[in-house]
């Protein structure tokens, strides 16, 4: 392992400003950002670039009758005057690590030779390579610092090293050989040629590393948890390793999801190369496929994660239940927990009467699976008890119309067929706006949403980008990072949003103050343009489509 970390290769200057090539004995030094530090600092000038952007008004054309006839054509555009707001939009950006900004680039003179969108696309490769260099930084002090100390090693039994740690070294050992070829493709000419070639290389050959370490990622967690609150000895060294300066204050934990956030990051900035490309050249065909190989890692990452998490869950649920009906099993491969919770059911007719009483309403709690809904009583000892159930896709949806205080956040559901295979309506009520909202998404995913219909990337549609990150805590809700651009289907009037990310559409809800609305409507249809592209079907794919068309042409 040493000669695999130790000093292998001396590199550019680009890249070398990341790394620490001393052997691990004698430490890692955090002379320049870590990769954590460097992907926050990053997102974090992505969202100003993007403000800047939105605030950024294009002044009106000169009217052509001001122009003298036979007036000379307008300069090129890298030789114009550029607007003080541009002018910071760009130095916005120019913070770290620009290519342009490397010694050998301005002393080349190249800058003057290259089209605007050259110079964006070679940044949009350099800042690949960049933050390999700074993610393999982070990652070989995981290894040095963490790993491969004695005195936490001494506390610790070979399996939970394991459950740790993982294959982490295979992850190590695949970047640094990753890394290695982006610098030879540097240094064969100070204008980069490609990477995503070589992305995808690795991507369909090497990165599957990555799947074994983050499904591994429950009993890593599991595993830590437990070494925490069980061996103080384990807790004080991890505290006193967390001190050392070379971790810049950050948590080991964070050096542990390092491989995950990494695969999809990468995905990210290979998708940003695709937005810069020209369309049709090989550039853009080597970009796309880098791109679906990654998307095709990033759901078995996401796949491995959630199967083990899911299965527990099925099982933790059919311990709680007990059915006044026929029973239904629960536990099954394909099958998942949706949304889960308590609400009022209205009971007997609408009447002046019945809204007097006091048992207008009752309590009914809800299991929601991607195929099944259980409607629930609650019983003593968290156990429930069920007294119906229908396939989900038989379950349909209706907000009343404003009835007053009562009947406020009352919705109708409908089970077309139920568990005595008879069409049956219920009547019920959430405590909130956005709690009745969430679960008529949930329970109909593909009901009409308040802005847009599932062609939300076809309209121009509200959006908005993460200013905060946000983790879920609940299986409706979505994650999110910064920076990440999100179509707006539908919100409500007490602060929450729901939302398909762009990048991979996912949708999910979250607080409306981790976000802000992306206003200028060019910028908008650019993010939808930029979407389309890069989710762009390959050839297969598109003749299916056409053959589909044609077939209800026919018809």
């Amino acid at each position: 392992m040493d000669g695999l970390i130790g000093p292998t290769a001396s590199y550019p200057p680009s890249i070398s400003i990341f790394l620490d090539r001393a052997p691990c004995q004698n430490g890692c030094e955090a002379k320049e950002l870590l990769y954590q530090e460097y992907r926050d600092k990053s997102n974090q000038h992505e969202i100003e670039a993007r403000r800047l952007q939105d605030t950024y008004v294009q002044p009106p054309p000169t009217p052509v009758s001001s122009q003298t006839h036979g007036q000379r054509s307008p300069p090129p555009i890298q030789q114009r005057r550029v607007s003080p707001s541009l002018s910071r939009l760009q130095s916005s950006c120019s913070g770290f690590n620009l290519w342009q900004d490397l010694p050998d680039i301005r002393s080349s003179g190249v800058l003057s030779l290259l089209q605007p969108e050259e110079i964006k696309l070679q940044e949009a490769m350099f800042e690949l390579v960049t933050s390999e260099a700074s993610y393999y930084k982070s990652l070989r002090l995981l290894v040095c610092h963490f790993m491969e100390s004695e005195s936490l090693r001494a506390t610790l039994h070979p399996s939970e090293i394991h459950f740790i740690f993982s294959n982490v070294l295979e992850v190590l050992a695949t970047s640094e050989r990753f890394l290695l070829d982006l610098e030879q493709r540097m240094e064969e000419n100070i204008v980069i040629s490609d990477v995503c070639d070589i992305v995808y290389k690795y991507a369909d050959s090497h990165f599957v590393v990555y799947v074994t370490y983050v499904c591994n990622q429950t009993y890593q967690e599991r595993s830590y948890r437990q070494l925490l609150q069980e061996k103080a000895e384990f807790r004080d060294i991890v505290g006193h390793l967390e001190m050392d300066p070379k971790c810049r204050g950050l948590p080991f934990s964070s050096f542990l999801i390092l491989p995950f956030q990494r695969i999809t990051r990468l995905k990210l900035l290979v998708q940003n190369i695709l937005t810069k490309v020209e369309e049709g050249s090989e550039r853009e065909t080597s970009a796309l496929q880098a791109h679906r190989e990654l998307e095709k890692l990033v759901r078995a990452c996401n796949d491995g994660v959630r199967k083990m998490c899911r299965t527990e869950q099925l099982i933790s649920i059919e311990k709680t239940l007990e059915f006044k009906i026929k029973s239904v099993p629960i536990i099954s491969h394909s099958r998942w927990l949706l949304k889960q919770g308590e609400l009022q059911q209205m009971s007997g007719p609408r009447t002046s009467r019945t809204l007097r009483t006091k048992k207008l309403f009752r309590s009914v709690y809800l299991f929601l699976f991607n195929d099944l809904l259980l409607l629930c009583k609650r019983l003593p000892g968290d156990r429930y008890q069920v007294f119906d159930v229908a396939a989900r896709g038989l379950l349909r949806v209706e907000e009343l119309e404003d009835q007053g205080l009562t009947l406020a956040n009352v919705f109708i559901l409908k089970l077309l067929e139920n568990a005595h295979e008879r069409e049956f309506t219920y009547m019920l009520k959430a405590t909130s706006q956005s709690e009745m909202k969430r679960w008529m998404t949930s329970l109909v995913p593909n009901r009409r949403t308040k802005f847009v219909s599932v062609t939300s990337r076809l309209l121009d549609c509200p959006q908005v980008q993460c200013v905060h990150p946000y983790v879920s805590q609940e299986p409706d809700e979505l994650s999110l990072d910064l920076a990440e651009i999100l179509n707006v289907l539908d919100k409500t009037e007490d602060g929450w949003v729901f939302g398909e990310r762009l990048h991979d559409q996912e949708r999910g809800w979250f607080p409306s103050s981790v976000a802000e609305e992306i206003l200028n409507p060019d910028i908008r249809t650019q993010n939808l343009k930029e979407c389309l592209r890069v989710h762009k079907p390959d050839d297969g794919s598109q003749n299916k489509d056409r053959r589909k068309m044609g077939s209800r042409t026919r018809q």
